[in-house]
């Protein structure tokens, strides 16, 4: 379990985090759900390692984590996806699937069977260079390539974003298969819809602060994001 107990973090004088808890459980899909601008993005660089909170600390199944490296957070189990995919986009699809298991470098082969049975057309296309790929199989081999770690914990900042609807309801899909292998997943995400579909778990963030947060029954039913988020 991934535990975040009253983070903060701030830009200069603006405030970007404050007080943040949140626990990403084990074997589940956590959604932290808000607008742009909210602290999500920001939340998942801290997660990552590529910026320390102000305050606060980062528990990783009990073990304090807070000023671990990036590479260190890897090598415990913490893949995190970044938006709009950061892919070598020159390279082949294998050659950035591999570029996920530099830091661990165990396992590999079992591990790219395990991807391919999630993602079965970067196998056919191993050889093919990323930039002639789809919107939708770049995502693919960008999750893919966080899934070369073997992670217990996957970090995925927005992996829905600017994708068609059929490919959204197809990378859902997929995202189930990952869990259903017993990874946590943080799906951090705008649109509340699409991820109500898949969530265990929510937390909603509003100014930089989680302003609501329970199991995925709890959250749909609740008036508020019915209004806000539904439309209801």
């Amino acid at each position: 379990m991934l535990k975040l107990e009253d983070i903060s973090f701030s830009y200069g004088k603006i405030k970007a985090l404050e007080g943040i808890n949140l626990e990403i459980k084990d074997g589940k899909i956590t959604a932290l759900l808000g607008a742009n601008g909210a602290g999500k993005s920001t939340l998942v660089k801290i997660i990552s390692g590529l910026i320390k909170p102000l305050s606060g600390t980062i528990l990783l199944n009990n073990e304090n984590i807070t000023k671990s490296l990036p590479h260190e957070r890897v090598r415990k189990g913490i893949s995190v996806v970044p938006e709009r995919r950061r892919l070598f986009e020159h390279l082949s699809v294998f050659e950035n699937m591999m570029a996920g298991s530099y830091i661990k470098r165990k396992n590999i082969k079992s591990s790219f069977e395990m991807v391919c049975s999630i993602f079965p057309i970067l196998k056919e296309r191993r050889n093919q260079i990323v930039s002639t790929l789809s919107g939708g199989q770049q995502q693919a081999v960008a999750l893919a390539r966080g899934l070369m770690s073997d992670p217990d914990i996957l970090v995925l900042d927005e992996p829905l974003l600017g994708l068609q609807p059929s490919i959204v309801l197809e990378m859902i899909q997929n995202l189930k298969k990952i869990a259903d292998l017993g990874k946590s997943i943080l799906l951090v995400e705008q649109n509340f819809y699409q991820v109500s579909i898949i969530m265990d778990f929510a937390y909603i963030m509003e100014h930089t602060m989680i302003v609501l947060h329970g199991e995925k029954s709890e959250i749909i039913d609740n008036p508020e994001i019915k209004k806000a988020y539904l439309g209801l």
